[in-house]
């Protein structure tokens, strides 16, 4: 029996490029016979051993296990029939299009096409993994009748033991309250909403940073709509830090002191994850997949009343005993996303579907 996976793109220090490369360490670990194929990938990527172009796919029989990687349109799904194996997809979610119908064209008419994608293998593959419990939710208003299970990402913990950026934390771990949040500049991720809390968490800590950290193109509508934003609140302290090394965003960690999540769309939301490795008490709306992840961790806020949301930042800043039973919290949840309980949930999942032991 091969196991392998298929993908549109295998994108260096992505969720799901990094949740492909760890699944494939655990099947290798079992010794099963395993590879990834994409389409595209990055270019760090390219003397990678378990990398192969898709178009060298090789022949499989019924015996043989494809796991196909979707969160974009892939046209590669419209051939599935040609492959005898046993077809498993992992969902990792897909943005609604309405999110950039009022920005971003294109945006919307990728995500578009990738819930065509999603539609169009209701009835092609024999089992389904779902990033959180919203993603298995969407699956089944989708038509799926297959098994569905949901399975967490696995998140690469060793990368954040890394050095920060020495000049980021040096600049900023100087007593001044930071407010991060970690997404790239999107729609869903809201990131006005977190700029209107920090307008009134200003009114009680005047010097306080908010730092957004995630890539933008000086071309982007909404990016442009949020310096905008900035500048008719007259706010002050307000960083945009674009695209920038791995480093920076494990400094930007470093010197939080409370990440601020406003999104109204995640399918899973790894950054919550990795402010609770990095010890950072979360503020999160309660919305999509973010329950799921915090599962009952942080603070969860069930409407955008900002003037309330500023006074908890204000609490969770200023009240240290606070502070630390949510940090504690934190840490017994990022106990359920440690890679052995999630690679033990993921073969338990392939053996209930082969009905044979794995490894």
């Amino acid at each position: 029996m091969r196991i392998i996976q298929v993908l549109p793109t295998l994108a260096f220090g992505d969720a799901v490029g990094n949740d492909t490369v760890a699944l494939y360490e655990a099947l290798k670990k079992k010794n099963i016979q395993t590879q990834i194929y994409a389409q595209y990938w990055s270019p760090k990527y390219d003397k990678a051993d378990f990398l192969t172009p898709l178009k060298k796919l090789p022949k499989l029989s019924s015996k043989d296990i494809m796991i196909l990687h979707i969160s974009t349109g892939f046209e590669f799904v419209k051939r599935l029939d040609k492959y005898p194996c046993k077809k498993i997809m992992i969902y990792h979610n897909i943005t609604p299009p309405e999110f950039f119908r009022p920005y971003d064209k294109r945006s919307f008419q990728s995500t578009k096409e990738g819930l065509e994608t999603v539609r169009f293998l209701s009835d092609k593959v024999d089992y389904c993994l779902a990033d959180s419990e919203l993603n298995k939710q969407d699956l089944q208003k989708m038509g799926f009748r297959c098994p569905v299970g949901v399975l967490p990402i696995l998140i690469p913990f060793d990368d954040y033991k890394k050095e920060p950026d020495e000049t980021v934390v040096k600049k900023y771990n100087d007593g001044k309250t930071n407010i991060v949040f970690t997404g790239r500049i999107a729609p869903n991720k809201k990131q006005e909403d977190v700029i209107q809390a920090f307008y009134y968490y200003k009114k009680l800590d005047p010097e306080a940073r908010l730092f957004l950290v995630g890539s933008y193109s000086e071309e982007d509508y909404y990016y442009r709509r949020l310096k905008e934003y900035v500048r008719v609140l007259d706010l002050e302290d307000v960083y945009f830090t674009g695209h920038i090394p791995f480093s920076a965003i494990l400094a930007y960690y470093h010197i939080a002191d409370v990440f601020l999540c406003m999104s109204e769309h995640e399918g899973f939301c790894v950054p919550l994850v990795e402010a609770m490795w990095f010890d950072v008490p979360m503020i999160a709306y309660q919305s999509t997949a973010i329950p799921f992840t915090l599962g009952g961790s942080g603070l969860m806020v069930s409407e955008k009343n900002f003037p309330m949301i500023a006074e908890l930042i204000y609490q969770v800043v200023t009240k240290p005993e606070l502070r630390q039973k949510l940090i504690d919290g934190q840490r017994k949840r990022l106990e359920d996303f440690q890679h052995p309980v999630i690679e033990q949930q993921f073969f338990d999942y392939l053996e209930s579907f082969t009905g044979e032991k794995i490894g």
